[in-house]
């Protein structure tokens, strides 16, 4: 199978655990764009009620066009359940997350959530953390002072561009300075690292938040149940 066909199985398997009535995070990405696809196919098809909870501006035009009713984070007390897909995941569930640059929607949505998905293909499945670039979220005064700090801690830094070479801007209106690490040996000593430093608005470490991981393999569907409270 493909890669973009294990995409769309883990899409597809993590819509089941929706059921009527709940209010659900939309995640950001090519794997949550199958899953948003279902979800509107089940709207359509089987009368299913939900209340979607966006994680970006794509995300949000998407769910609209497939007619999903939409709320923002702010209109509702808590979210049951987020699905999202992840850049990287370790064999103790963390992940990194924001490579499409939503980072910063994704954690508050994910925060505010009783139960959190994330959907991959088995080529994001790590040992440690690092080889996919950490993306930091900065406001853009003072970024290039954030980027000098992180080339004297040889992070190797690079702010994220669009293909016209112009500075990336998120759907807050900052600036993305993506990390190059290639081996994170302590993501709890960096992501409290990260959190003390003015400017960092939000960093894609996700440690301690997801319950559940669907995994699409060429041999097939494979679910892991992360006890939180262990």
């Amino acid at each position: 199978m493909t890669q973009e066909e294990l995409k769309k199985q883990v899409g597809i398997e993590a819509v089941k655990y929706v059921k009527n009535e709940m209010i659900v995070g939309l995640g950001t990405g090519s794997t949550a764009t199958y899953m948003i696809n279902e979800l509107g196919r089940r709207i359509k098809e089987e009368n299913l009620k939900i209340i979607g909870v966006t994680t970006s501006k794509a995300t949000s035009k998407q769910a609209q066009a497939l007619g999903i009713p939409l709320k923002v984070i702010d209109e509702v007390e808590y979210v049951d359940l987020t699905i999202d897909g992840v850049d990287e995941i370790s064999e103790n569930f963390r992940g990194i997350k924001g490579g499409g640059g939503a980072l910063l929607f994704e954690k508050i949505v994910a925060s505010y959530s009783k139960q959190n998905i994330w959907i991959v293909d088995e080529s994001k499945l790590v040992k440690q953390l690092g080889a996919f670039p950490l993306p930091v979220e900065v406001v853009r005064y003072g970024a290039e002072q954030l980027y000098r700090f992180f080339k004297n801690k040889r992070y190797h830094p690079r702010f994220r561009t669009t293909n016209d070479g112009k500075k990336f801007i998120t759907d807050s209106g900052n600036y993305i300075i993506d990390l190059h690490l290639e081996i994170i040996a302590d993501p709890i000593i960096l992501g409290k690292e990260l959190d003390k430093l003015v400017g960092v608005v939000e960093h894609g470490l996700f440690l301690s938040m997801v319950n559940k991981v669907i995994i699409g393999t060429k041999n097939g569907l494979k679910t892991l149940q992360n006890d939180l409270n262990a």
